[in-house]
């Protein structure tokens, strides 16, 4: 069996292999994870990480209940809403059917819903229909002790006021997918989750579990936490209260799979992926980044999708970044602290490359370097400067410049901080240089273009 597996290595290209994590990253998680547990008091963890399109780490950590000691990659934690883009595909591949329209209105499915002849399924999808969310709050109501239908939820929340007029705002709606998955059940003619099944799930040898299911002694418990008490085992919901909104339980691994089809555009047609994730605007124009049961955005220069999800004990995190072929998934077993924001932050740190510097700002880069050098040696190029940094480098300052920074010999690391910006004319950058017992900031402002004239070069100490 080994030599085949390396036969199979020895054919795959070395870009491939290069994307596995390395022990340092590895050891690096297991520290970042660790910790996070210990210092929340976070019971357990369930992490994958897809790098270079494919899953390279499943790992679980600490206790996922009083019946379980051992953590487990393989059990099913409860994603919650992470859920909604699963709904949200189904009615696409509806849709591709010729089923339905995402522009149909809710009133040509399901009766008695207050504007049902205004809000459309694409803004049920998107939370910008109106209707009023049945469970805005991070704790388990009254009424969730008691098992409930999707028709009750929507005869109680969704017949309530509007809370504003469809199309015209964003606000989050648990109601609104109840709503969706109604329709999907209709329009299919089978259950939401069989339907799931059958299209996306057993395609991509996915083992999904309704949550309400995936309860008792062989899966993972979820726990609370009263302010800085002790961590307790919390309550399930009674049987019904997710559904659409939230209903599914799997592995963080099966979950990273999903993720991979995303980057693919495999299992759903390219551009069922593609409406999935354009910003949906509302009336006004303006967005705040969510599609079709995912955000879109950009950070740090660097492009994702993502959804977090919230049950009765538990947090989830899926993050995708599409143009790196990389995903995170974070599942946890409580629902009282930052520890899966924290994980799946710091996780993003280990595993993806840097972002990628804009031309300029690499050719900036170097050109302040050589600046920084002329400083620190006293061979500063006025020709370089502006009339006012000229002003500004009278001999007294140039040979503090040169005294200060040339004991310090060669930096270690020079890189630029933070995001380019326009200011007065200039443009603004901002570099961290750091020595083996020091570190220093230089702000720099140059006129626009590749040989614009400094305007200003300050060197600072810096943390």
């Amino acid at each position: 069996m080994i030599l085949r597996l390396l036969a199979v290595a020895a054919l795959l290209p070395a870009p491939a292999l290069a994307q596995s994590l390395t022990p340092a990253e590895t050891a690096q998680i297991d520290t970042l994870v660790t910790d996070a547990l210990g210092d929340t008091g976070v019971p357990s963890a369930s992490i994958a990480v897809v790098r270079g399109g494919r899953i390279v780490f499943a790992k679980a950590y600490g206790k996922p209940s009083e019946a379980i000691a051992t953590a487990d990659p393989n059990l099913p934690y409860q994603i919650a809403s992470i859920s909604k883009q699963f709904t949200a595909a189904a009615i696409l591949l509806l849709e591709d059917e010729g089923k339905l329209s995402l522009d149909d209105t809710v009133a040509k499915y399901i009766p008695g819903i207050t504007g049902g002849d205004r809000i459309t399924i694409r803004q049920l999808l998107s939370h910008t229909s109106g209707l009023r969310d049945y469970w805005p709050q991070d704790y388990s109501f009254a009424a969730m002790a008691h098992p409930v239908t999707p028709q009750q939820i929507v005869d109680r929340w969704a017949k309530k006021p509007l809370d504003f007029q469809p199309g015209t705002q964003w606000q989050y709606s648990n109601t609104g997918y109840v709503v969706a998955g109604l329709i999907v059940e209709k329009v299919a003619k089978q259950p939401l989750l069989s339907f799931l099944q059958q299209r996306i799930f057993k395609p991509l040898d996915i083992r999904a579990l309704d949550q309400d299911k995936a309860i008792g002694k062989a899966y993972p418990q979820g726990y609370g936490r009263f302010a800085l008490g002790p961590v307790r085992p919390e309550t399930p919901s009674a049987d019904g209260w997710l559904y659409a909104a939230g209903e599914l339980s799997m592995s963080a691994e099966d979950l990273a799979k999903w993720d991979v089809a995303r980057m693919n555009r495999t299992t759903l047609p390219a551009d069922d992926w593609a409406a999935q994730e354009t910003p949906v605007k509302l009336a006004d124009g303006s967005s705040n980044g969510y599609g079709l049961g995912v955000f879109t955005g950009s950070a740090n220069g660097r492009r994702y999708v993502e959804h977090s999800g919230e049950a009765v004990g538990f947090l989830s995190e899926n993050t995708v970044y599409p143009d790196d072929k990389a995903a995170i998934v974070v599942l946890t077993n409580s629902w009282f602290s930052d520890a899966t924001g924290r994980i799946a932050a710091g996780v993003a740190k280990i595993v993806l490359p840097p972002a990628a510097a804009s031309t300029e700002d690499t050719a900036a880069l170097a050109r302040a370097r050589a600046v920084y050098d002329q400083l620190r040696t006293g061979t500063l190029d006025r020709k370089g400067l502006t009339e006012d940094a000229n002003y500004y480098f009278k001999p007294v300052a140039l040979a503090d410049y040169k005294t200060s920074l040339g004991a310090l010999g060669e930096p270690t690391a020079f890189a630029q901080t933070g995001k380019t910006r326009l200011r007065g004319g200039f443009v603004n950058r901002t570099y961290r240089i750091t020595y083996p017992d020091r570190a220093l900031s230089l702000s720099t402002y140059a006129e626009p273009g590749a040989n614009g004239r400094y305007e200003q070069l300050l060197v600072a100490p810096a943390q």
